[in-house]
């Protein structure tokens, strides 16, 4: 047994959770959700007041940023909108059906 990998990009966690629940049904073999960001500090960020990261230089790396500070319109390029990731691990027999499921979910592949 075969197996492939898709990658495609959301714009809520919720999609992307709607989209690998009915993987399930194809019984994926393995599926991934992860929010990511232009300093890649690996975990979910809050924007909020303060910037809550794990990792010392990707905070400051945010908070220098321009779009943070209430001056600019946040369009510094980087990701934005699809900062979800939905990765998969589906048998070779059904990925042309689990790309379809994800891309009807909203997924970009």
């Amino acid at each position: 047994m075969a197996e492939k990998n898709i990658l495609a990009y959301f714009k809520s966690p919720e999609e992307a959770e709607g989209a690998a629940r009915k993987l399930q049904a194809l019984r994926v073999v393995d599926y991934s959700i992860d929010r990511f960001s232009r300093y890649g500090s690996g975990t979910m960020m809050e924007f909020a007041q303060d910037l809550e990261m794990s990792h010392q230089s990707a905070g400051i790396m945010a908070k220098a940023d321009p779009s943070n500070s209430g001056m600019s319109d946040g369009g510094q390029g980087g990701p934005t909108g699809r900062d979800i990731l939905l990765t998969a691990v589906v048998d070779e027999n059904v990925h042309h059906q689990a790309m379809k499921i994800v891309e009807d979910a909203g997924g970009m592949i």
